[in-house]
């Protein structure tokens, strides 16, 4: 369980009021720019709150979060023991289907021994030493994309680098040809708008629909690997299935569409949110220009500070007790990382940002067996590409304030618009 609050913290009736009337409003733009007073009020007197708005109980502080990730007694889906009845839920619409088929084969909609088995299987792709041999082709890529913005001179950060990067190197991993590559991030864009707090029908219709084509192009992919298979992560998935029942050809697909997913959409949003965080602070930026050996330190730091993953969703599979509520088997908890990674309790000085920060229990990556697995890729892809933008161009500047993206659980910024100042090399 997780551990009993400081008596200098209040906790109040999670009833007593509604996030809402606290200013926590996923939908409000002013609350996506700037969650943070919010979370402050809600850590002090509301660590655990009802809301009628989701049908999710608001989860804000830092102890609560850590222990509640690692809590079996939870899950990122509860198929695997009820049906949606015995869970007290309604049945997902027909016309959701190709969606629900595509995520729930891969692995973080899965729960043990399932997300065991898949976990392993592509685990291979992501040792240390994998990871790490990756580092001369991401060089490359980070190479090109930072030239390319030096001879444009005014660029958008996010579109021009931070977009193209992940989704190169994703792209590679898998073995989705060149020439196919410019349909992965739309497709990955509208997937994971179903993962919004209340998507509009709208939203989910573009979940669906590209839930069909990416699954349809990589289910025609595997099937030609299996034929002719390639030096990549979906030639080995494919073999792998096509030997028996270790992995099926669902499973396969679901797995290639969440390391899409979940490979380059934080990735992005995490660029993005840190260079406007550093901009911001231009003392710290200054200090990092000056010594960039700190970029490791200062990107786990950055990734905290402004995290592009703020809530992940948790299912009740058993009966727990948490500040005094007893919140049985079938709700869901809404568990805040940003907040979270602010809480004065979980980290010293939260509030401030300081680059070398050692040691950093930041939650941005999640925790428990559903820690992300490309959590080494991501940061080494960060911190090549910041390297090089330090090295290259360090007159970078901000030419207009962005703004944020209409959404709450992918939050990052629609633009990030940056001129090259001096010129580098």
């Amino acid at each position: 369980m997780p551990p009993t609050p400081p008596a200098s913290r209040r906790t109040t009736d999670p009833h007593a009021t509604t996030p809402s009337a606290l200013g926590f409003d996923p939908l409000d733009r002013a609350f996506i720019a700037d969650p943070y007073p919010v979370y402050d009020r809600l850590r002090a007197d509301h660590p655990l709150l009802w809301s009628p708005a989701t049908g999710q109980w608001i989860v804000s502080r830092y102890a609560d979060v850590n222990a509640l990730l690692r809590d079996r007694r939870l899950g990122r889906t509860y198929l695997h023991v009820a049906s949606h009845a015995e869970m007290g839920r309604d049945e997902p619409p027909e016309w959701h289907d190709p969606f629900w088929r595509l995520v729930q084969s891969g692995m973080l909609d899965r729960e043990p021994p399932d997300h065991t088995r898949l976990r392993r299987l592509v685990s291979k792709a992501f040792t240390p030493a994998t990871v790490e041999g990756m580092r001369p082709r991401i060089e490359t890529i980070v190479d090109r994309l930072v030239g390319e913005a030096l001879e444009a001179a005014a660029f958008d950060l996010i579109a021009d680098v931070a977009e193209p990067l992940p989704v190169t190197v994703i792209a590679e991993l898998l073995g989705v040809p060149e020439a196919d590559r410019h349909l992965l991030r739309p497709w990955s864009a509208d997937i994971c708008l179903m993962y919004e707090l209340n998507p509009s029908e709208d939203s989910q219709r573009a979940a669906v629909a590209a839930s069909l084509a990416f699954g349809g192009y990589l289910r025609d992919l595997a099937r030609d690997r299996r034929v002719h298979p390639g030096d990549d992560l979906v030639s080995g998935l494919a073999q792998v299935a096509e030997a028996g029942d270790t992995l099926t050809e669902d499973e396969l697909i679901g797995t290639c569409a969440l390391l899409l997913n979940a490979g380059h959409e934080a990735s992005v949003n995490g660029t993005g949110n840190a260079w406007w965080t550093l901009f911001r602070h231009p003392d710290a930026l200054a200090a990092l220009r000056a010594d960039p050996s700190l970029v490791p330190t200062a990107i786990e730091e950055l990734l905290r500070f402004d995290t592009p993953l703020p809530m992940f969703e948790r299912w009740v599979l058993e009966d727990i007790d948490l500040h005094g509520v007893r919140i049985e088997r079938g709700a869901e908890l809404a568990l805040q990382f940003a907040s979270a990674n602010r809480d004065p309790e979980g980290v010293e000085r939260p509030d401030q940002l300081v680059l070398d920060r050692r040691p950093n229990p930041y939650l941005s990556f999640g925790a428990g067996i559903h820690y992300c697995l490309g959590a080494p890729l991501a940061k080494l892809e960060m911190g090549i590409l910041f390297d090089a933008l330090l090295r290259r161009i360090p007159g970078l500047e901000l030419t207009s304030t962005p703004v944020w993206k209409p959404t709450f659980v992918l939050r990052g910024l629609q633009s990030l618009q940056v001129s090259a100042g001096r010129r580098g090399r």
